[in-house]
C-alpha cells in the first residue's frame, strides 16, 4: 500500500490520500544492507504490504536465511471487507518463516474480520507480536503510524517525505535522539513505482523494463531508530568563524548565527548556529546538542534583517557545552 514522492507530489497524496508508492527493490537493497546486524532471531512486520506486490516482502524472502530471520509478517490493508455484495478479497495477512520455492496465493492468506489498516485491533495484535517494523508506509498517516510505532517502543526502518522533518512530532522524536534519519535521501532513493492512473505534476518519470510507472521525487529518506554506522560520524569542520564575521549574519529574533550550509559550520564558534534542515542527514549526537527548531525567541519564523529564512534547526556544538 504505499507511497511517497516529493513535496508537492506528497502533499497532494496527503489531502487526496492517493498513498499508492511502492518502493523499489533497489532502494530497499541500498539501505538495508546497512541493519542486517538487527535481523538476527527478529519478527519483522511488514503492515502495509501487499505480498503480490511488495518488494519489501520479496527483500525479507530472499535474504531471509542470510539475515536469520525468525519471522516474516506481511499485512495488506483493503478497505472493502469481503461478503456476500463484494468480490474483494478485503484486508489479508501472511506469514512466512523460511519455506523454500514460495508462491504465495490467496488459498494461504488470513484475512481479517476488518480492513487491515495498521490502526485497527488486529494489525496492531500482530504489531505486539513483532520487534522490528520495515515498510513505506502511507504519506497521509505518516504522524499516526510513527505515533503507534513509539507507543508500542517498536524498532522500525521507514520510508517518509524529507519534510516530515518539519512535524512537531518527528523533530522532537530526532531531537531527543530517539529516532535519526537512514543512510540514504534524497537522490539517494531513486523513485517509486505509482499506479498508471496517477497525475505526476511535473516530476521525474519513466517507465521499467517492467513497464512499471516510476516517479524520481529526489525528496524522501528513511528514517529509523535502527543504530547505523553513520549516525556516528563526525561531521568534518573546516571553517572558521573568527575573521569571518560577515558571513555569518545573526538573526533577529535568537542569539544564533546563521549558517547556510552544513559544510560550512565554522569550528571556533561557541554560541548557538542556525543551519539547513538537512543538516540532520550527518547530525551526530556525541558532536552537537540540538537546541530547538525554527522558530526565534518571540515564537515567529528566524529572520535576518526582517526576511525570514528558510527551515533552521538551532544548534550548539557540545565541544562548548
Amino acid at each position: 500500500m504505499k507511497r511517497n514522492a516529493d513535496h508537492s507530489l506528497l502533499d497532494k497524496a496527503k489531502f487526496n490520500k492517493k498513498d499508492e508508492f511502492y518502493t523499489q527493490l533497489v532502494d530497499i537493497q541500498r539501505e538495508l544492507q546497512h541493519y542486517q546486524q538487527h535481523f538476527k532471531d527478529k519478527v519483522v512486520f511488514c503492515n502495509c504490504d501487499d505480498v503480490r506486490n511488495s518488494n519489501f516482502f520479496k527483500y525479507f524472502v530472499d535474504n531471509f536465511k542470510t539475515l536469520g530471520l525468525k519471522k516474516l509478517i506481511c499485512a495488506c490493508y483493503n478497505r472493502f471487507k469481503y461478503d456476500l455484495f463484494n468480490n474483494s478479497d478485503g484486508g489479508y495477512f501472511y506469514i512466512y518463516t523460511g519455506k523454500e520455492n514460495i508462491n504465495p496465493n490467496t488459498d494461504e492468506f488470513t484475512h481479517f474480520e476488518g480492513d487491515g489498516d495498521f490502526r485497527s485491533s488486529e494489525s496492531i495484535e500482530l504489531l505486539k507480536q513483532s520487534d522490528i517494523v520495515v515498510t513505506n508506509p502511507p504519506f497521509s498517516l505518516f504522524r499516526e503510524f510513527v505515533a503507534q510505532l513509539i507507543e508500542y517502543n517498536k524498532k522500525f526502518l521507514i520510508i517518509s517525505n524529507i519534510n516530515a522533518i518539519t512535524y512537531k512530532e518527528i523533530f522532537n522524536l530526532i531531537k531527543d535522539n530517539k529516532v535519526w534519519l537512514g543512510i540514504n535521501l534524497g537522490r539517494g532513493i531513486s523513485g517509486f513505482i505509482v499506479p498508471n492512473q496517477y497525475e505526476l505534476y511535473g516530476q521525474e518519470v519513466k517507465i521499467d523494463e517492467n513497464g512499471n510507472k516510476i516517479i524520481s521525487p529526489n525528496n524522501c529518506m528513511w528514517l529509523t531508530n535502527l543504530d547505523n554506522s553513520k549516525r556516528h560520524e563526525f561531521i568534518p569542520l573546516t571553517k572558521k568563524y573568527e575573521n569571518n564575521e560577515k558571513d555569518y549574519p545573526r538573526f533577529d529574533n535568537y542569539d544564533a548565527i546563521n549558517v547556510n550550509k552544513t559544510q560550512d559550520i565554522p569550528s571556533d564558534y561557541s554560541g548557538v548556529m542556525g543551519v539547513p534542515i538537512t543538516f540532520l542527514h550527518k547530525f551526530n549526537s556525541e558532536q552537537f546538542k540540538i537546541i530547538q527548531f525554527r522558530k526565534g525567541n518571540d515564537g515567529k519564523d528566524l529572520t535576518i534583517n526582517g526576511k525570514p529564512t528558510y527551515f533552521r534547526i538551532l544548534i550548539k556544538s557540545l565541544q562548548y557545552v
